[in-house]
């Protein structure tokens, strides 16, 4: 049968991966990647490493990119946040280590797949959403190169998280990995990304509130506390209704704030494209963050670049995250929020 290497973190997604290939057939093996410095962490991944590999009689590999993981991910985080933007590392991840590095690993070891634990489908061809949608994984995929496609697997993308934990507590050495609390969606974040920051940067640098006039009506505790859309966490001079942040202005330290229906997007521009189709001008349906419903749209690519006009006004998006285009649960391809409609 094949060779397949399987990333593992020690998390009971990937755990069950490996456990399904293995009882496939699949030649497996399985790799580890050290990215960030939480110590403890690694630790932990590594004890439960331990177990699987002793159960499932596979070679687990240990790969330490921490050096290209701050080049790639960690600092380009810390830069974006002090630039106003709100940061999407785990796609960046994504393309540049785990569907990067570690597909140059499989082929090291000549394994002719590469398999992880997302919940995503692939034909090889194109990404489509995960039959658990609550657990859906695409958004984050977009980005991966196209000539990876052929080559990976994923295993989880017809079940339900329900099933994948049931699996993994009817097998004995894994019911702790499976009772485990579920790991962050940012790796190198234990509490806030605000701490992240601190570490960096002086994040607490009382500014301004103004409004779209820019009139000061206001203050905060500092820039990079707040993301597009956020209401809370700073004051209004007698204000008596909610106000959310459409803009914030890093260079002066200031938060611009409205009303909801002042967050609203029509017309949104993305750079830096990963495109699976060949099509210039497309209907769409896209996402503009991971957690919101997918919104009609009509997209024409220029270049490295796209602009696109949404049939119905979206809120709340945020520079430096990600547009990703759908055609019902196909991944088309997408690219960064660099600018909407509502700029002020």
């Amino acid at each position: 049968m094949s060779k397949v290497l399987v990333a593992l973190s020690g998390g009971v997604d990937s755990t069950v991966t490996a456990y399904l290939l293995k009882k496939e057939g699949f030649d497996v093996e399985g790799v580890y990647m050290k990215l960030h410095s939480i110590e403890k962490e690694h630790q932990k991944s590594l004890k439960n490493l331990e177990k699987i590999s002793k159960y499932l009689d596979i070679k687990v590999h240990i790969l330490d990119r921490k050096e290209l993981f701050a080049k790639k991910v960690y600092n380009p985080f810390i830069k974006s946040y002090i630039k106003g933007e709100t940061p999407n590392p785990c796609v960046v991840c994504n393309r540049y280590l785990k569907f990067g590095e570690l597909i140059n690993a499989a082929d090291e070891i000549g394994a002719k797949f590469f398999a992880t634990g997302h919940y995503v489908k692939c034909d090889g061809k194109f990404l489509y959403e995960a039959k658990d949608k609550s657990k859906d994984q695409s958004y984050f995929l977009f980005n991966i190169k196209k000539e990876v496609l052929p080559k990976v697997l994923f295993p989880l993308g017809d079940i339900y998280k329900e099933e994948v934990k049931k699996i993994a507590s009817s097998i004995e050495p894994l019911k702790e990995i499976a009772a485990q609390k579920e790991s962050s969606e940012i790796c190198f974040v234990e509490n806030s990304y605000i701490d992240i920051l601190k570490e960096h940067t002086d994040v607490d640098m009382p500014g301004v509130v103004i409004d779209k006039e820019g009139n000061v009506i206001g203050e905060h505790r500092g820039y990079m506390h707040y993301t597009i859309g956020k209401r809370k966490g700073f004051m209004v001079y007698g204000a008596h209704e909610p106000h959310y942040v459409l803009k914030i202005i890093p260079q002066k330290n200031q938060i611009v704030v409205g009303k909801k229906s002042d967050l609203e997007v029509k017309r949104v521009s993305l750079k830096d494209l990963n495109m699976f189709i060949e099509k210039k001008e497309f209907e769409s349906q896209i996402k503009l963050r991971y957690r919101m419903p997918k919104a009609l749209s009509f997209v024409k690519i220029e270049g490295s670049e796209a602009k696109i006009k949404m049939h119905e006004g979206v809120f709340g998006i945020a520079k430096g995250q990600a547009g990703v285009f759908y055609e019902e649960d196909k991944v088309l391809g997408g690219g960064w929020i660099e600018d909407t409609s509502n700029e002020i």
